[in-house]
């Protein structure tokens, strides 16, 4: 498979994912909510959108130079458009503490990202400086 196919293989599981949000934001809302309710949405907004900027991240390696850049732009993007899409559903309000709680969850999985991504040179530094610690055979300072 070339890299242009699998870019839109790949691409299927963030778009899937932006129309479960789309759907999600188009179901009336509650009137009451208990506290933790709305903390439970709260954190189901933080993982969604955490999910979606790795989803794009993974979509976009290898095809332009700064993939998790990119996933979190398109995914920042969208939380804004989903809060203008929710101020036109009946019983929702769209918000800006809400794009600052998505927001979150871009920011978390862009840090775990490039966490992941320590560069080979370094990795190889640590495993190198493992192996001789576990090798030793003095005691330990």
């Amino acid at each position: 498979m070339n890299r242009r196919n699998r870019t839109l293989f790949r691409a299927l599981a963030p778009l899937a994912l932006m129309g479960l949000i789309f759907y999600l934001s188009s179901q009336p809302a509650d009137e009451e909510l208990a506290w933790w309710t709305v903390i439970a949405r709260k954190l189901g907004h933080i993982s969604g959108y955490a999910l979606l900027t790795a989803l794009w991240a993974w979509a976009l390696a290898g095809v332009v130079r700064r993939p998790v850049l990119l996933a979190g732009a398109i995914a920042l993007a969208y939380a804004c458009t989903d809060e203008l899409h929710q101020s036109f559903v009946e019983t929702r309000h769209g918000t800006p503490i809400d794009v600052g709680v998505d927001a979150i969850g871009i920011g978390l999985a862009a840090v775990l990202i490039q966490l992941r991504r320590i560069s080979p040179a370094y990795r190889g530094q640590i495993d190198a400086e493992r192996r001789l610690a576990r090798s030793s055979p003095g005691p330990w300072p």
